[in-house]
């Protein structure tokens, strides 16, 4: 018995002196990595800078310690990143060329535009540009397209086909497991709440989705056009014959792909592009890599400070299974520091929103309003700034956005489910006792009876003809035109513009120019915010459940996970809503 409890003693004993061992080498394996993330890269020589793109695009990239768990499968690229190391490979004379290795990536269209303009201004320093792809999607074609030559696998394809949207609908689903939603909404075309009470787009809806996808493929054809020294016509005639299913040899027939060749030859190409013969070295630089490339930028020491403020995501929206989003309360405190800070001279205020919680857009548009009283305000739209999204904007002095991104949607609805079906399908009963008629308002085991109707319209209406003022004030657009072209109605930034809601066409760097020339400065540095966070504190922020689930499920699923987190997480969020689908599934 002696020698058993001993034996035991002992291997417990090395259990835990192994775990506590295994523990300290996984941190220091942790911290090793991380350090040798961030040490600066030295640029050699005939180096080309590899763009592989496969993944998903993010307007800000944040390392996670729990990425190194997730499979290459789940890169995540921070557009701010990509943008960075192409300016960097322009000024580097070290870097001879781009190089474009297009697989998958999970990307809207105006980010997708303003990748495409900094590899343009790319091209003006005189260095090539090299795509290649197995097989391109639409949407890496588009930005390929700007490339000196453009690469094609022999047994490729082209996916070359228009757009489409297909938004899904629940009614069914919800009449089966017995719950009803009750609609509050103001705004003809204020689609978000379509999902749930129908199995088809309204004619308004599908007027508007027709307009604006019309808008945005106008964009792509004519940019690719141009690119490619084609016909808009020519680059129709080809979607509507679905090049994709034809031999690769079309694709250079008609102009859209110069040469056709086995990606095991692509660097003996780009070999060629540098001028260096197949037996020299040729240093490829990932995004990784540029990203610790040091900025051949004089350091500034005036003091001056052009602030660019990032708020993506849904506002207040209430999702637990990822971090991403507007936070209100968060973002005022930040304005507010940035609006005390005497440093700061000018703020970019970057909205990539479909829009949320409408009492969390009158918030943050507060907060905005009180900024631009001390210091010029530039909004600059990415994706989405619609609904909720353009309130938050509308106020600034200057607002900015891509000819392809879906803003506007000035319209705001409420949502009530009604369980007593599924209630009743369960065979659980509910009775009520009350001191005043309206005691038990909100309860989801009933339907909303008149009066209740008639409080929640009431309230949905003064909210968008709050949601009209702050436009309208903001643009200078009368309340009865604004009117005509709000109503829930989303536009494309190059509408936008025709209608007054934006001022200018263009990304970022154009936001950041105008806020330059708004806050008079000759000498500045550019800062971002919200702060990144470091590696301690992103580790002991993140909910180890949570991410998993985001990124698998976002990874696998993706927008059919969106729809479904919607009413996941409807507990969760403001039953009134100043937001756009952000499911719109445009592909």
């Amino acid at each position: 018995m002696k020698d058993f409890l001993k034996f035991t003693l002992a291997t417990v004993t090395g259990i835990i002196i192994s775990s506590v061992v295994l523990f300290f080498i996984s941190i220091l394996v942790v911290f090793s990595m991380v350090s040798s993330s961030e040490s600066e890269t030295q640029v050699r020589k005939n180096s080309v800078m590899m763009l592989d793109l496969n993944g998903t695009l993010t307007e800000r990239s944040q390392e996670n310690p729990l990425d190194f768990l997730m499979k290459e499968d789940y890169k995540t690229y921070g557009l701010d990143d990509i943008l960075s190391s192409i300016r960097k490979a322009k000024e580097n004379e070290d870097i001879k060329g781009i190089y474009i290795q297009a697989t998958s990536l999970g990307a809207g269209f105006a980010s997708l535009e303003e990748i495409r303009d900094a590899l343009k201004d790319f091209k003006e320093s005189g260095k090539f540009i090299v795509a290649y792809g197995d097989t391109y999607p639409q949407t890496l074609y588009y930005l390929s397209s700007v490339a000196d030559k453009v690469l094609l696998n022999p047994q490729g394809m082209l996916e070359w086909r228009g757009l489409a949207a297909t938004p899904m609908f629940f009614k069914d689903l919800l009449e089966k497991i017995g719950v009803e939603m009750q609609i509050f909404k103001v705004g003809t075309y204020k689609s978000a709440v379509e999902p749930f009470i129908s199995t088809e787009m309204s004619p308004a809806n599908r007027e508007q989705v027709n307009v604006y996808l019309s808008s945005i493929w106008g964009q792509i054809t004519s940019s690719v056009a141009e690119s490619r020294n084609l016909s808009v016509e020519a680059l129709n005639k080809e979607a509507d014959r679905m090049l994709m299913f034809y031999p690769a040899e079309e694709s250079v027939k008609n102009g859209l792909v110069d040469t056709l060749i086995y990606k095991n030859d692509v660097r003996d190409y780009l070999k060629n592009m540098v001028g260096i013969d197949k037996d020299d070295n040729m240093p490829v630089l990932g995004i990784q890599d540029m990203i610790n490339v040091k900025k051949n930028v004089p350091r500034d020491k005036s003091g001056n400070v052009i602030a660019v403020y990032y708020a993506y995501g849904e506002i207040d929206g209430g999702s637990s299974s990822t971090d991403e989003g507007i936070n209100s309360e968060k973002v005022i405190k930040d304005l507010r520091k940035l609006k005390d800070d005497e440093n700061v001279k000018a703020v970019v205020l970057r909205v990539n929103s479909p829009g949320g919680s409408a009492y969390g857009s009158e918030q943050i548009w507060y907060a905005v309003n009180q900024l631009k009283k001390e210091k010029p305000v530039i909004v600059s739209m990415g994706d989405y700034a619609a609904s909720g999204g353009y309130y938050i904007a509308c106020n600034a002095d200057t607002i900015v956005a891509e000819p392809t991104t879906l803003t506007g949607s000035i319209g705001i609805f409420g949502m009530m489910p009604n369980a007593k079906g599924l209630t009743e399908k369960l065979g659980v009963n509910f009775d009520v006792v009350k001191t005043n008629p309206y005691a038990d308002f909100g309860n989801l085991t009933r339907p909303m009876n008149d009066g209740e109707k008639g409080l929640m319209q009431m309230y949905v209406n003064k909210g968008y003809e709050l949601f009209l003022t702050r436009c309208s004030d903001g643009r200078g657009i009368s309340m009865e035109e604004l009117d005509k072209i709000a109503q829930g109605r989303v536009w494309t930034g190059s509408t936008a513009k025709e209608l007054g809601l934006v001022d200018e066409l263009g990304g970022l760097d154009k936001a950041l120019e105008i806020a330059i020339a708004k806050a008079g400065v000759d000498a500045y540095t550019v800062m971002n915010y919200p702060k990144k966070e470091g590696f301690l504190e992103s580790l002991m922020n993140t909910n180890p459940g949570n991410y998993i689930k985001a990124r698998m499920l976002n990874g696998k699923m993706n927008d059919v996970y969106r729809q479904f987190s919607i009413i996941e997480n409807f507990d969760k969020i403001d039953r009134i809503q100043a937001r756009v689908p952000f499911e719109l599934n445009i592909q």
